[in-house]
């Protein structure tokens, strides 16, 4: 996909990120819109962010990037945020407030290679139009550095959202024509196999080892339109979009939140263990049941659960870790744990990021050893997957997911991700059958 020109380029707005210049928000109520719109022109850098609670919303341009690599990513993507927002005016409501939307790489060596051409190890942007749905409320938001331009924008927007009749049919899929792995089952069971070796020899408790799908379409993908339906089937996941000037666009619509942070208050969840949906009730209740039941699935959350709450503990003044529940999706449970926590002092949602990526559900138990492991046996760049995706505000208030359910779209190819949870006793040949269960969510609409 060719992004070279339109208004995902670079421009003049972008000498925000070193502070020398004073970005400006302007809003304004929609009554009605054509959201679509705003994501139609695949030359513009474009975000899409949409939560399981109802939060919508889609942008275009960049009026602020921000983009680190390196192990102290975090920290300078929150220096360069602090001072684009440094003096922001904005005129809105709380809930059109202008956020940075991006995300980061799993590994921080990560290396912007194919499918992941465009993709930073750390990147994020404020987008230059946006349109926000909360509450029963729609609004059009524009950012930039002059607010004679901003207006006009807003206005010019705010006219074409209005009068421009949705045209995006979400029904038409764009067909499969060839699939290609780069893992088969063979190499699998080796990757399984060196995990349990280390698990044995005591270097690792748990691993989480992935696959990546190719999928050649007959057809170009519509991303929005795939995400549309990807919501219609599972209305209790999130979606994301994310692309930049060059390159493909990352989409997903992942179970797991990461962290949320309002205030002081955070919630995050364990999400480790699933199964498949039952045919029945009495089947979907055979499935959990022996999931709770079982010791391998015990283990593998408790892993993450524990993990988490040490992961919390030295920045919270408050840790609640709720009951576990259980989290169903339309082919698949998982078992699912709320934690929420009360913050010590004035934090960022970064440093929480950072400090919970990965978990024990997308990397493993000890870290170090788990990280080493995927190196060691994964054949492919897992770039965005499995990591952090989300958005961040003024405040240092903001919301992640995990990159879960995920896949890069690059012109007729789609590239899927999916990977699970590696513990002692796992079975080779059951953990590849649960894997291509999770291509399922994104593969089955793009058929």
């Amino acid at each position: 996909m060719d992004r070279s020109s339109g208004e995902g380029r670079l421009t003049g707005e972008t000498e925000s990120v070193d502070g020398t210049v004073d970005l400006v928000s302007r809003s304004r109520e929609l009554e009605t819109a054509a959201l679509g719109a705003v994501l139609e022109d695949e030359t513009a850098s474009r975000i899409q962010w949409a939560t399981p609670d109802g939060l919508e919303i889609v942008g275009r341009g960049v009026a602020a990037r921000f983009t680190a690599a390196g192990t102290d990513r975090f920290d300078r993507i929150r220096t360069q945020a602090s001072r684009a927002f440094d003096g922001l005016a904005h005129d809105g409501p709380e809930h059109a407030r202008p956020r940075a939307f991006g995300g980061f790489s799993f590994h921080d060596g990560h290396e912007a290679g194919p499918p992941w051409t465009g993709f930073d190890a750390a990147s994020f942007v404020v987008p230059k139009l946006f349109v926000t749905r909360s509450d029963g409320e729609t609004w059009l938001t524009a950012v930039g550095e002059h607010s004679e331009t901003v207006a006009d924008r807003l206005e010019r927007w705010h006219d074409r959202l209005m009068n421009q009749p949705a045209t995006r049919s979400a029904n038409a899929t764009p067909g499969v024509d060839a699939t290609r792995r780069t893992t088969s089952q063979a190499a699998w069971t080796e990757q399984v196999d060196t995990a349990l070796e280390r698990i044995d020899d005591g270097r690792l408790m748990k691993v989480v080892l992935a696959q990546s799908l190719s999928v050649d379409l007959e057809q170009p993908i519509d991303v929005p339109a795939t995400l549309e339906r990807l919501h219609r089937r599972y209305p209790n996941c999130y979606r994301f979009l994310v692309d930049h000037d060059v390159g493909g666009t990352f989409f997903g619509a992942p179970p797991e939140r990461l962290v949320s942070k309002r205030g002081a208050h955070v919630e995050t969840e364990a999400l480790a263990g699933s199964v498949p949906r039952g045919d029945t009730s009495t089947e979907d209740e055979a499935h959990v049941e022996r999931m709770r039941a079982d010791a391998k699935f015990q283990q593998e959350h408790g892993l993450v659960v524990d993990a988490i709450r040490e992961q919390l503990a030295p920045l919270a003044r408050e840790l609640t870790v709720s009951e576990q529940t259980i989290r169903r999706l339309a082919t698949i449970q998982h078992l699912r744990t709320p934690i929420e926590a009360t913050l010590e002092g004035d934090r960022h949602v970064l440093e929480l990021v950072e400090a919970l990526h990965p978990t024990p559900a997308v990397g493993g138990v000890p870290p170090d050893a788990a990280w080493e492991t995927i190196r060691d046996t994964e054949p492919f760049d897992r770039g965005w997957y499995a990591a952090p995706v989300g958005w961040f505000d003024t405040a240092g208030d903001g919301e992640f997911a995990v990159g879960l359910r995920s896949g890069v779209a690059t012109d007729a190819t789609v590239t899927l991700f999916a990977g699970n949870g590696i513990v002692a006793d796992s079975d080779p040949d059951e953990e590849w059958d649960e894997v291509q269960l999770k291509f399922r969510p994104i593969l089955d609409e793009l058929r």
